[in-house]
């Protein structure tokens, strides 16, 4: 089963379950996970080939979905599900396919469409570092900044780094050859008929006009907001913003 951090106990309100995005991690979700757990459970995972969990061949999103499900599973109930990115469709499946399991649904900066820009200039960034110079995480970064064209991502992707052991705690081979996945998204039949939330950054194009007839195909109650300044990565340039939405949403 995925690696899970925990915060806060159990209350008359369903929990929260967070789903990071690609590179990321449960960690990467820490403070907003522990400021939202003064009123009810949040439980953030890492997902498959990340972090503290599995290493798999496949990265699909109804393999993502599956994993989701077994989590909810195994903690009883169904689950408020906020997603970021590669989390939000990996949530999306899981909602249009298990809806039982979801009791209300937010999507970060995501459409139930397929992408054209690839992620895998990022793996070849980490696999470029030289683990057998890094002592401190700071070694890997200056090596990272030659190579990542946003300054403001490395220190979010050397939070995958295990410096005492020298690696990447990212299934880098299988996140390369799946990307095609990754980026895409599956067929899949069924409406999701819960809340949800598309929340978006204001200066990303993520989630564009042409978008909404999709998402209202597949999600009808689904309803929008944007957060103002901030971009793809809306939880961590906004962090009191993206809170602030998240609660209003929820306890709306």
């Amino acid at each position: 089963m995925l690696n899970m951090i925990e915060h806060g106990s159990p209350s008359d309100k369903p929990g929260v379950l967070i789903a990071h995005g690609l590179y990321g991690s449960a960690r990467n979700w820490g403070v907003i996970a522990k400021r939202m757990s003064d009123s009810r459970r949040v439980v953030a995972v890492d997902m498959r080939n990340h972090g503290g969990s599995p290493w798999f061949d496949s990265h699909g999103y109804d393999d993502m979905a599956g994993d989701l499900a077994e989590v909810i599973g195994h903690l009883g109930g169904a689950w408020d599900v906020l997603g970021h990115s590669m989390g939000g469709k990996a949530a999306m499946v899981l909602a249009l396919t298990r809806p039982d399991l979801v009791n209300s649904l937010i999507v970060a900066d995501i459409a139930p469409v397929a992408y054209t820009h690839s992620q895998v200039q990022y793996v070849e960034a980490m696999k470029a570092v030289d683990l057998d110079r890094v002592e401190r995480r700071a070694d890997a970064g200056a090596q990272l900044l030659e190579r990542v064209d946003n300054p403001d991502l490395v220190p979010f992707f050397l939070q995958s780094l295990d410096v005492k052991e020298k690696r990447w705690l990212l299934n880098l081979d299988t996140l390369t050859r799946e990307m095609p996945k990754i980026i895409g998204f599956p067929d899949v039949s069924g409406v999701y008929e819960g809340r949800t939330l598309f929340l978006t950054g204001a200066e990303s194009d993520y989630v564009a006009p042409q978008h909404r007839d999709r998402i209202k195909a597949l999600f009808p109650a689904a309803r929008f907001a944007k957060i103002p300044g901030a971009g793809h990565w809306l939880h961590a340039e906004k962090p009191r913003e993206f809170e602030a939405a998240v609660r209003a949403w929820l306890d709306g």
